[in-house]
């Protein structure tokens, strides 16, 4: 019992627009009854008629023709309304579509606009700047091992590499000492960049 009190009325999904449509749906569906009844009608009064000719009573005949006349008036004002009826349908569920269009429209621009919020456009140079620094400072020390080495050099390290790639212990070369001092100074160089920059970050949020 408390489970049953307790639970939530979940919110009904159901809009006005879907109300507006089911409606004109059944009053289309209803005329669609009446056109098929009264067509079946025409269909035996015309019979009928032919009959009264038959047996000789034009009067009743003629009668019962120019009911069947009025009737057929009534017919094509029904089909009239089925087709309004169902254009004003149509016309409901695209405007339905339309508006969950711009509502993803709007959530969508929402969102960029959160994101250039987080990360300006001064952000992306910024980090586009540091990118270009560290491929530079990579090119930088490759080259200067490039330049180092001897083809001596490249053939033991080519051969360092397969024996890694299959497995085998193998003895790490020396590490030219010439090289250490201009490493070791383009690795300073780099971190005194980086330390100026967070530098700068600090100020900027400072002020």
């Amino acid at each position: 019992m408390g489970n049953v009190f307790g639970r939530k009325s979940r919110s009904s999904r159901v809009t006005e627009q879907d109300k507006a449509i089911l409606q004109l749906k059944q009053q289309r569906d209803k005329l669609k009854q009446y056109q098929k009844r009264i067509t079946l009608q025409l269909e035996k009064e015309s019979l009928l008629a032919k009959q009264l000719l038959k047996d000789g009573k034009k009067e009743k005949a003629l009668l019962l023709l120019k009911k069947k006349r009025y009737q057929d008036q009534l017919l094509e004002k029904t089909e009239s309304q089925i087709s309004n009826l169902e254009r004003m349908v149509q016309d409901i569920e695209f405007m339905q579509i339309e508006v969950k269009v711009v509502e993803g429209l709007k959530i969508g621009n929402e969102c960029l606009k959160s994101m250039h919020e987080i990360m300006s456009i001064e952000d992306v140079e910024k980090i586009l700047d540091e990118t270009q620094e560290s491929i530079e400072y990579q090119r930088h020390i490759d080259e200067m091992l490039a330049g180092a080495m001897t083809h001596e050099d490249e053939e033991a390290a080519l051969a360092e590499l397969e024996a890694i790639t299959q497995g085998e212990d193998v003895a790490l070369p020396e590490v030219p000492t010439d090289l250490v001092p201009e490493i070791l100074e383009a690795a300073n160089v780099e971190t005194e960049r980086k330390e100026a920059r967070k530098q700068e970050d600090r100020e900027m949020l400072a002020a």
